[in-house]
């Protein structure tokens, strides 16, 4: 499996290609805009891709108990009695989208193209199944570990995000430093480049 991913914030995307099967495409592209998740299209879709478009709404405050979230893992944090102890943030009550503020939602478009017969379509499903059990888990730790995060500067993130990079390659068996990031210049998003 082969990922590529732009960082370019408010906008990112990442695409997995494998190898081996070389009409597979998968990419995720997110949007991040300050609201409450009710803006329309925000990806431009034309009219023939908004026909096929399933909208999925994704709580962060509602858990998960199916497969995919079994085999993606998930935390045990009850956020209706959540509360940071550094910006007091929470907890999330029901309709906690409308009543919070400052809210932000993450507007996902997660396109699989996997064009072969016979088992096609049910990679298909099964790959979207397990991105929105990601995408759930990924966004509900990121609300439960805000006091490890908020307040942080930009350049405190930028490092520890080399620091991930780096380790990660090398786990992985591929030494690089970690300055070898793709210049803004280089990446197609305007922002920076990691693969893994």
């Amino acid at each position: 499996m082969q990922e590529e991913a732009w960082n370019a914030y408010p906008k990112c995307r990442s695409v997995v290609k494998l190898p081996y099967f070389s009409k597979f495409f998968m990419s995720v592209d997110t949007i991040h805009k300050a609201d409450n998740g009710y803006s329309e299209n925000v990806h431009g879709l034309s009219e023939n891709q908004l026909a096929v478009r399933q909208v999925e709404f994704i709580d962060i405050a509602s858990a998960a108990t199916d497969y995919w979230s079994y085999v993606v893992g998930r935390n045990n944090v009850d956020f209706s009695n959540f509360q940071s102890a550094r910006c007091g943030r929470g907890p999330l009550l029901e309709g906690w989208q409308d009543l919070c503020n400052p809210v932000m939602t993450t507007y996902k478009l997660v396109t699989v193209d996997a064009p072969y017969w016979g088992f096609g379509s049910r990679l298909e499903q099964a790959l979207m199944a397990g991105e929105r059990s990601l995408f759930l888990e990924s966004h509900r730790n990121c609300f439960a570990w805000i006091d490890e995060w908020f307040g942080l500067t930009v350049e405190v993130l930028r490092e520890l995000e080399r620091q991930s990079d780096y380790a990660l390659n090398m786990k992985l068996g591929r030494p690089c430093s970690a300055e070898s990031w793709m210049t803004q210049e280089e990446s197609p998003l305007e922002g920076e480049k990691s693969v893994a």
